[in-house]
Order: C-alpha cells, then sequence, then structure tokens
C-alpha cells in the first residue's frame, strides 16, 4: 500500500509540473517606457563618467557637445556633426514595423489641422509595448548626430571594398549597408541578440543573426561594456544576458 502510495504522488507531481506557466530566462524592459526619460537616466546615471561615442570613439561634454575627432569629415549633416544623440542601435524602426499603428497608423493619430499620422510617432502615442522597447536603455548609445543620421535604419555588414564615409572615423555605409568600427561590433552584436531574445515582435534574418552570432564571439566586451550592462539594469531593472554571459567569460 505504501509503494501504492508513493507511485501516486510521484504521478500527481508531475502532472502539477507540466501544468506550470513557463518562465523566460530572459525579461524585457517593464519598468520604464518614455525615451525621453532614457536619455536622461543614460546621460546621469550610466555615461556621465565615460561620454564616448560608441562609433567613432570622439568625446562629448555634459552639453552634449562634441569633440570631433581629428580627420573627422562627412558629406551631409553637417549641422548634426558637433552634437552626440542617442542612437538606436537596432534601429527604431527595425522593431517598429511591427506594430500596426507604424503600419497603418490609428484612428487618434490625428494632428491639429486633422490629418492622420502613422510611423513613430503613432506608436508612441498609443502602443505602450513599442513605448517600451523604443526606450529600451540596453539599445541605446551616444553617437555623433551626423553619423546617427547616415545610418538610418541599414543593416550591418562587412564591406571590405568600401571607403570610411567619415574621414578618420572608420564607419562605411555604401548600399544601404554599414560596417562600423571593430571596436563597435562585438556591443552592436549582443544589441541585437538581446533585442531579438526578450522582444518577441522583433526577428532578424537568418544572415544578420549568424554575422551577429559570429561578432559576439570575435569581439568580447571591455571592462566598460559590462559596467554599462550593469548600470543599466540596476536602473531599467533588467539584464541583457547575452553581454551578462560573455562578461562572465572573460571575467569582467
Amino acid at each position: 500500500m505504501l509503494r501504492i502510495k508513493k507511485i501516486i504522488l510521484f504521478w500527481t507531481a508531475l502532472a502539477v509540473l507540466a501544468f506550470q506557466p513557463s518562465i523566460s530566462c530572459a525579461t524585457d524592459n517593464a519598468r520604464n517606457n518614455s525615451f525621453n526619460k532614457s536619455k536622461w537616466m543614460l546621460s546621469r546615471q550610466v555615461y556621465f563618467d565615460h561620454r564616448i561615442t560608441v562609433y567613432c570613439s570622439a568625446p562629448y561634454d555634459k552639453h552634449n557637445t562634441i569633440a570631433l575627432p581629428e580627420g573627422f569629415t562627412t558629406s551631409k549633416y553637417h549641422s548634426r556633426a558637433k552634437r552626440m544623440e542617442w542612437e538606436h542601435i537596432v534601429p527604431a524602426e527595425n522593431f517598429g514595423r511591427a506594430f500596426r499603428e507604424w503600419r497603418k497608423g490609428d484612428p487618434v493619430c490625428v494632428d491639429t489641422r486633422g490629418k492622420p499620422f502613422k510611423g513613430r510617432n503613432c506608436a508612441s502615442k498609443v502602443n505602450m509595448e513599442y513605448r517600451s522597447m523604443q526606450a529600451d536603455m540596453h539599445n541605446l548609445a551616444p553617437a555623433i548626430g551626423a553619423v546617427n543620421a547616415a545610418r538610418q535604419n541599414y543593416a550591418f555588414a562587412l564591406l571590405p571594398d568600401a571607403e570610411s564615409s567619415f574621414g578618420s572615423c572608420p564607419v562605411k555605409i555604401e548600399g544601404r549597408r554599414v560596417e562600423p568600427p571593430a571596436e563597435a561590433r562585438g556591443i552592436i552584436a549582443r544589441t541585437y541578440l538581446y533585442m531579438q531574445a526578450v522582444y518577441p515582435r522583433y526577428q532578424m534574418g537568418r544572415r544578420e543573426q549568424r554575422l551577429m552570432e559570429a561578432w559576439n564571439e570575435a569581439y568580447p566586451p571591455d571592462q566598460w561594456e559590462c559596467a554599462r550592462a550593469e548600470r543599466i539594469a540596476a536602473i531599467q531593472g533588467n539584464n541583457n544576458r547575452i553581454t551578462e554571459a560573455r562578461c562572465g567569460e572573460v571575467g569582467f
């Protein structure tokens, strides 16, 4: 009889476990859905002692004025060249297109003249999930405004035959593709992999996925990238598990 009771208890336990909801190992930004607030917190609580742009390693001051590297040139966006801007590493449009409000608008997205609008402004106005993705600080980094503008929503790639589009800053843009400097490839890769892991609406293509996985392995994080991830996690309430794992592997 005792053996029968043990068997019943065993199978009962298995049945209970089978109906438990699954728990994701990665969580998204559920604490802040304000892009402006994210920029404020990044400036004052994350980058306050490391005011260096992600692509060109250009220093900037507390007023977001950039000291351009010697030899930096740009063919356009001159008014934005000396201004730091917060860049979405995974462009907002690349995940924004997954939202109906971005693609088609919404009845409440009407301007003061009665003209309907869509895109980023409508998605920001209507959809809290989009707002959380747009405000995710793990996906935001400082960039020279002219570089941010020229990059647009182009995909990252290797462009071995292209020349730098910004003189001494080795960012190449050609045919709606962008090759970032080697020192930025690791943080780019871990950001892309993070966004895909925590936001089901965003999915990379197969080629992009392979590139980001390769860059994640080839370009390990430095101490600053690991400190940045920890600071953002403390403020935002969730970790970039991709970065966390690589930081553990390299001892940061």
